[in-house]
């Protein structure tokens, strides 16, 4: 089995690190969520932003389901390089996120009956758990970077299905509100 690792590894505490992302990602999307936008905002359709999204969340998806088989497979340098493809692409959805919530107000969705309480239970529930996956993901690469392997396996069983459903469920929620935009 491949372990991934090319030196030894100096361990690190990432604990003060994980915990400031965490506060300052979390709580600046809780602010943007409720503010107005910005008024006569006409650089760009801002609704290009909302796509963008979805498709930085579909590749999060992908890239994780491959970090899921290699791991399966025991192949840790390819698991590795699948991570930090979905940290990158999860980033870049970070960016367009809070700047589509920066300059465009809260988009209502339209629907009714099943398909409004389906969106509503889909988008609280991403919510909350897009909240929770910020500090368990910087946990479980911050223990994968400790060589605490253990430990990494123990959180990432955790992680990895919740960070699945919360960039599968991005995805489902583009999908059900884009006709409101």
């Amino acid at each position: 089995m491949d372990n991934g690792f090319d030196k030894p590894i100096k361990k690190r505490n990432y604990k003060p690190a994980i915990i400031i992302i965490s506060i300052v990602l979390i709580g600046a999307i809780g602010i943007l969520a409720g503010l107005p936008g910005v008024d006569d905002f006409d650089a760009f359709d801002v609704t290009i932003l909302p796509l963008m999204n979805a498709i930085f969340n579909t590749f999060t998806f992908l890239f994780l389901v491959g970090a899921l088989i290699a791991i399966m497979k025991g192949k840790v340098r390819i698991h590795k390089r699948f991570i930090y493809a979905a940290f990158v692409t999860t980033t870049f959805f970070l960016f367009t996120y809070v700047g589509h919530h920066f300059l465009a107000e809260s988009t209502a969705f339209g629907g009714e009956g099943f398909a409004k309480y389906f969106y509503y239970f889909i988008l609280i529930t991403h919510i909350v758990l897009a909240a929770v996956i910020v500090p368990l993901a910087l946990t479980s690469v911050a223990r994968a970077w400790n060589g605490e392997n253990q430990r990494h396996k123990k959180i990432a069983r955790w992680t990895m299905p919740i960070w699945l459903y919360v960039s599968f469920t991005g995805v489902l929620v583009y999908i059900l509100i884009s006709p409101y935009y």
